[in-house]
């Protein structure tokens, strides 16, 4: 019954707004869709396509009963075809409606996919993604003592001894070891199943984006680990070696200090993403680089807020020099999208 009013009060203003015209044959409906309908459409609290719908239906009431015989042709395939026509014209200015409501011949591997169907791509993609990386963390367990003394050297000349303060603790920390390892070396397959899984969605001037914003986001996050492994840990590292030299003995638990080196390489190379987040935003339209520069202050402190969360330790050493990095790659990182254009 609501609907139903809605049809008729509708109806009932378009006839208003079209008494003292043209017949409908000469003067289409869309003439005076733009600014009466839209009038209309707030005052009676509906959406743009029941707006469209409306206009059909009163095209076709209008025309049984001025001519039960002709129609007026091609009125009612064109609405139907193209409801939002009109207010698509005004809204494709925008970025963010391009980028969320990509036209049709923008798509060149659009297809119709039903809820279950994009499931079941999902199960399998997300089923071989599984399989990759725990091959890779299999692959990781069977040099795991070495990968440990790896991970030990930044401290190594330090004097620092490692013990193992529970039973198992060992054996554990080598799983550890392995699971970040083999998601590491498993990545490359997930990004492959996700690029997969989102191709036929993207348009042609996003496909010519992916491919650079995938080799810099995986470059960034592999110089983040570079970065952590070979500055920020031998730094973080002895500064709690020097600062407790002559008071204590540097006895270590090798859990503490593995769970201490892998969230702080993960975290780091997670952080060099910055760029990237920036170029995305920057094409989608939602902020230029001019404004990201604007705000150069803000993100000052921003980044040194953002080190002290994402470093597990509490030094102000290791927190400068994550936070260094940081803003150099935003600052970069505007550049970049002002360069482009946007």
């Amino acid at each position: 019954m609501g609907s139903t009013s809605t049809s008729s009060a509708l109806i009932h203003h378009f006839r208003l707004t079209t008494r003292n015209t043209a017949s409908l044959r000469n003067r289409p409906c869309a003439v005076n869709f733009c600014n009466s309908w839209t009038k209309a459409g707030l005052r009676y609290g509906v959406t743009r396509k029941d707006l469209a719908r409306v206009v059909r239906l009163s095209a076709l009431d209008d025309n049984s009963e001025d001519s039960p015989t002709e129609t007026t042709p091609g009125v009612g395939s064109a609405v139907e075809d193209r409801p939002d026509e009109s207010f698509e014209q005004e809204d494709r200015s925008s970025s963010v409606y391009e980028f969320l409501y990509p036209r049709k011949e923008e798509l060149p591997d659009d297809k119709e996919m039903t809820i279950f169907d994009h499931l079941e791509e999902l199960r399998e993609r997300i089923f071989v993604s599984v399989l990759a990386v725990g091959a890779a963390i299999l692959g990781c367990f069977a040099f795991s003592k070495d990968l440990i003394v790896f991970l030990e050297a930044p401290v190594k000349t330090q004097g620092v001894r490692f013990l193992q303060l529970a039973p198992g603790e060992f054996f554990f920390t080598t799983l550890k070891v392995s699971g970040y390892c083999g998601l590491l070396l498993g990545s490359p397959v997930i990004l492959y199943e996700i690029i997969a899984f989102v191709l036929p969605g993207l348009t042609r001037a996003e496909r010519r984006f992916l491919g650079p914003i995938v080799f810099g986001s995986s470059l960034l996050f592999y110089a983040g680990l570079a970065f952590s492994y070979w500055v920020l840990t031998p730094a973080a590292l002895n500064f709690f070696v020097n600062y407790a030299e002559g008071v204590v003995e540097s006895l270590w638990s090798i859990d503490q200090y593995f769970e201490f080196v892998l969230v702080l390489m993960f975290s780091t190379g997670l952080s060099f993403q910055v760029p990237v987040i920036q170029l995305l935003l920057g094409q989608v339209g939602v902020v230029s680089g001019d404004q990201m520069l604007s705000i150069w202050r803000y993100v000052v402190v921003g980044a040194v807020v953002a080190a002290a969360v994402v470093t597990p330790s509490t030094d102000p050493v290791t927190q400068m020099l994550l936070a260094t990095p940081l803003l150099g790659l935003y600052l970069g990182g505007a550049w970049m999208v002002k360069l482009t254009g946007r």
